[in-house]
């Protein structure tokens, strides 16, 4: 069994003891319209198990995640017209995450949407750049 969280809002949407507009419910997922949409059509994608971020998330829910975020992505951009669709996720409060369930958001983007999700920034040479994927990879073997 999945675990849960009595003080979470998304565990409560999952269990039924909040309403929420449901698009897409699976055993493990479920995806709903987000109540402070960046456009209309923005939606939520969690696994129904209470996991405070992408690395907590057991690797077993990751194919169910990854065909949930397809078919909702799909029906979205469909349901919208949408020019684009980002696929965001946060974790910690430092990344933005304001609600401790991992989560993902579903996007819809239009080309004349003024919308600009970050300034890109640059490393200052090739080694620092290097030095730290040798520290990334490192750290995965």
């Amino acid at each position: 069994m999945a675990p849960k969280d009595s003080d979470c809002i998304f565990c409560k949407i999952v269990a039924g003891d909040i309403p929420c507009a449901k698009v897409y419910e699976s055993e493990n997922c479920l995806a709903f319209l987000d109540i402070a949409p960046v456009n209309a059509g923005h939606v939520l994608v969690l696994p129904k198990g209470h996991y405070p971020t992408l690395m907590d998330i057991p690797e077993e829910l990751g194919s169910d995640l990854t065909r949930t975020l397809s078919q909702v992505g799909k029906a979205v951009m469909e349901a919208t017209g949408a020019d684009g669709l980002n696929l965001m996720q946060n974790n910690y409060e430092a990344a933005g995450q304001l609600v401790h369930h991992a989560h993902f958001h579903l996007i819809p983007r239009f080309s004349d949407d003024g919308l600009t999700l970050w300034a890109q920034s640059a490393y200052e040479n090739s080694e620092e750049m290097t030095k730290l994927a040798a520290e990334v990879a490192g750290l995965l073997k």
